[in-house]
């Protein structure tokens, strides 16, 4: 990351955040005034990440989101481009796969956008390039895309490091003589309490 800084261009100063939208960002002026954005949001603004929080989730957490903007020399003579550093601290509850209870999971962001003219350019360049890539038009949501780094951050299996010590209470009790499911490895299959608790209802 330390290169990339090296290579800032000279800008204007930063304009207050006031000034942008950040429903509808001026993408190409956020970038040349090297302006900043930041805010916070609760997770029941953002309701596709919801879909895949715990049941019973407290979705009053807040989301903290930063933005800046930055105007960089194009590489071997190239036209100037600009470029967004997005960073966000997030941590979502979602159910653990090992004992089904809630897991508080961290999902930090940090990571920079080159702006390209739409989306058109940004599906051409996509497989050349290994920065990530932000259509100028028609003019980004800054907040849908905190909320796809996001889910896209999701754990693919989320779990406790260490289960809580009673994971059981969540589960009926087996009828005498029965054994637990388990998967391969002697684990406890973490599906068996969730088809049990289905059979209940």
């Amino acid at each position: 990351m330390t290169a990339l800084y090296n290579r800032r261009m000279p800008s204007a100063p930063r304009s207050p955040s006031s000034v942008f939208n950040p429903r509808r960002l001026d993408a190409v002026r956020f970038a040349q005034e090297g302006a900043v954005l930041e805010g916070a949001l609760p997770l029941a603004d953002l309701r596709r990440l919801c879909e895949d929080l715990v049941e019973g989730a407290d979705r009053t957490v807040a989301v903290r989101w930063s933005a800046e903007g930055e105007w960089r020399a194009g590489g071997a003579g190239g036209a100037p481009q600009g470029w967004m550093h997005l960073q966000v601290e997030a941590t979502v509850p979602l159910t653990c796969q090992r004992c089904l209870g809630a897991v508080q999971s961290p999902i930090p962001i940090d990571r920079w956008f080159r702006f390209v003219a739409d989306e058109a350019a940004a599906d051409a360049q996509d497989d050349d390039c290994d920065e990530d890539l932000l259509a100028i038009e028609p003019r980004p949501d800054l907040l849908a895309v905190v909320e796809d780094e996001l889910i896209m951050g999701l754990p693919l299996v989320p779990m406790h490091d260490t289960c809580p010590d009673h994971p059981e209470a969540l589960s009926p009790p087996r009828a005498e003589g029965t054994e637990e499911p388990t998967e391969m490895g002697g684990r406890p299959n973490p599906f068996a309490a969730l088809a049990r608790l289905k059979g209940k209802q």
